[in-house]
């Protein structure tokens, strides 16, 4: 008989500032914000300390530092953050060789069939736990559970560095526990929409229909309602493996509604995804988006040109292209970039008459990149201007970690 599924949701707690307070220990204890110092920048990430005041990803720079003024800003320095994310993802696999990195900090291992190398999962996460804080020098949070977005729950349930585990059969309670509004996927819009119908826990949605659930959300956010509030996964996070493609996403604590912010997380991903291929020595034949609005309707939209995809301003144009073709101007929770069909940067590719200006860039971000390796912190001019990523919420934590 085979054994049931499981898998473990992993994020490293407010990495790009642990990695900023791991290299500088004086920042440890103080308020700090990663992002850019122009006047339209925004908050890329922050700290734990900052968010007690109520800072998060994509809030303006300027509300951050009037609600947080005493916080620390550093423009960030990507390769550092991409060279600790290549350390911790090759700890995630030496546990297991189905893994589906979501972003720079996050990924999903299956873990299905491994309790005789690594015993009971609430014991491999502890386990991973201590090894990643060993090697790595920074804390992860993980989430178990019989699906991936259980397991997604989970790890948000006890953050910062902590560990919740959901047995298969438990998932009614476990959204209990976590009540309506700390559902995944459940925002501030629908969240009202619900008070509006008088519903204020999940034991008063579960008794509605899925019938009755479409008519009054919609038919994407209806059906995904109806099947949160039982625990049920309905395939969110089901996607390419990382070995057909390299791709980021960011769910954003607020819906995104400004088409300027949205194009600042698309550059900072773009980067994201560049230097990630650079790292791996890969080119791409295909871009493509993923955009998730308020109401739950996600749409992918891919495009493959005519001539090789060398470097990040044309991923980042083709992307945004993308973007315009599929932006409905509605509010936006999830936005993510990838290459997909990727190749050995050694194989022979046809050469074209203006590729020679897209390899110069290239090789030029492979500099960049081996030069901030080395320590120099050197950051494309319009990051400084724009830059924002991903969400994280902020929990305490019991350190013998929860159990569903």
């Amino acid at each position: 008989m085979a054994e049931d599924k499981v898998y473990f949701h992993v994020d490293l707690d407010a990495f790009f500032a642990s990695v900023e307070m791991l290299d500088d220990p004086s920042l440890e204890g103080k308020p700090v914000i990663i992002g850019g110092k122009g006047p339209r920048s925004v908050a890329s990430t922050c700290n734990y300390e900052a968010r007690k005041y109520g800072v998060h990803s994509a809030m303006p720079m300027v509300r951050a530092l009037q609600l947080c003024p005493s916080a620390i800003v550093i423009s960030g320095n990507y390769s550092r953050y991409l060279e600790k994310s290549r350390e911790v993802m090759n700890i995630f696999n030496s546990f297991s060789s189905n893994i589906r990195q979501i972003s720079v900090d996050e990924a999903f291992l299956d873990m299905s069939g491994t309790t005789t190398i690594f015993g009971h999962p609430f014991k491999a996460g502890l386990t991973l736990k201590k090894k990643v804080k060993d090697i790595s020098g920074l804390s992860i949070s993980v989430g178990i559970g019989p699906s991936k977005l259980i397991a997604k729950m989970a790890s948000d349930f006890n953050k910062p560095d902590g560990i919740c585990i959901v047995e298969k059969g438990r998932e009614i309670e476990f959204v209990d526990a976590v009540g309506l509004k700390g559902l995944w996927g459940v925002g501030k819009v629908t969240q009202k929409k619900l008070e509006q119908k008088h519903i204020k826990t999940n034991e008063q949605l579960r008794s509605f229909t899925v019938k009755s659930l479409t008519s009054m959300f919609g038919e994407s956010m209806g059906y995904y309602l109806y099947n949160i509030c039982r625990g049920i996964d309905v395939g969110i996070f089901e996607g390419e493996t990382k070995s057909h493609s390299i791709s980021t996403e960011r769910t954003f604590i607020e819906d995104i509604g400004s088409i300027d912010v949205l194009y600042t997380n698309l550059l900072d991903m773009c980067y994201e995804i560049l230097y990630r291929s650079l790292s791996e020595n890969k080119m791409a034949r295909t871009i493509g988006i993923k955009i998730r609005y308020s109401d739950f309707s996600t749409f992918s939209s891919q495009m493959t040109p005519d001539i090789p995809i060398y470097n990040a301003e044309q991923i980042y144009e083709y992307a945004k292209t993308l973007l315009n073709k599929k932006w409905t101007k509605s509010p936006v929770r999830l936005l993510g970039v990838g290459l997909y069909q990727t190749y050995n940067k050694d194989t022979m590719v046809q050469t074209y008459l203006f590729d020679e200006e897209n390899k110069k860039k290239r090789d030029l971000e492979k500099i960049s990149l081996a030069l901030k390796n080395k320590g120099l912190n050197i950051t494309k001019a319009t990051l400084l201007k724009k830059k924002e990523p991903k969400n994280a919420n902020s929990h305490s934590t019991d350190p013998s970690g929860e159990t569903y």
